[in-house]
């Protein structure tokens, strides 16, 4: 598995510089969805982004949050992020999110088609480092894709979570996808003491909503 994650930043990588349009299509459509979604989950306070990619998000949270802190392991996506979000209430990082560590804590963990990249193996962790970096009645936000649209991948044989990509330069990688069942997602997050609500955006996405069920001490 830490192969397949060293090639999935490796994909994004060198992705970055065609993901808005090959993720997105209609840029100008995107920003207007993803600005009517940053409004219904109302972050606020200091923001911390996981995974931010090329900034389409953080420009929507950064005017809704006092602070943002936006980090993610490709630099090439961290690049075209600081160039569109130029806004003093916001730090980029390069960081691997599973070996990132901050003594910061905060009011919104936010992330957005990431959650289905996290290997099962490493969920538990996830939310275990989730709940650390939270303040008291701290939120997790999150977008992703719902299940229902699964058979647009090709999973590698024998490999139920990882899929293989292709990029326009015809470079081949494999990558996690484990695509959101919203109530497989919300019983298993509920077993670990999070309270969760999913609901549906069109027929692609999800959003979601999790607190600590009992906010350790």
């Amino acid at each position: 598995m830490d192969d397949v994650l060293a090639d999935q930043v490796g994909y994004y990588r060198r992705r970055a510089s065609e993901y808005d349009v090959t993720a997105y299509g209609d840029v100008a459509a995107a920003r207007e969805r993803i600005a009517r979604l940053v409004a219904q989950m109302r972050p606020s306070g200091r923001v911390l982004e996981i995974a931010c990619g090329t900034g389409l998000w953080t420009e929507a949270l950064v005017a809704a949050a006092d602070t943002v802190v936006a980090i993610d392991a490709a630099p090439e996506a961290v690049a075209i992020a600081r160039d569109r979000v130029r806004s003093g209430n916001v730090i980029f990082e390069v960081a691997d999110v599973f070996s990132w560590t901050t003594d910061d804590r905060f009011d919104v963990i936010f992330f957005s088609a990431w959650l289905s990249h996290v290997p099962m193996t490493r969920f538990e962790q996830f939310w275990r480092m989730t709940r650390r970096l939270l303040a008291e009645d701290g939120r997790v936000l999150f977008i992703d894709e719902h299940a229902d649209i699964c058979e647009k991948e090709t999973y590698v044989a024998g490999a139920d979570e990882i899929v293989e990509r292709r990029l326009r330069d015809g470079g081949k990688f494999r990558i996690v996808k484990n695509f959101v069942d919203p109530e497989a997602l919300q019983d298993r997050l509920r077993d670990m003491g999070w309270d969760c609500q999913i609901r549906r955006d069109g027929g692609d996405w999800i959003r979601g909503e999790a607190r600590p069920a009992q906010y350790p001490g």
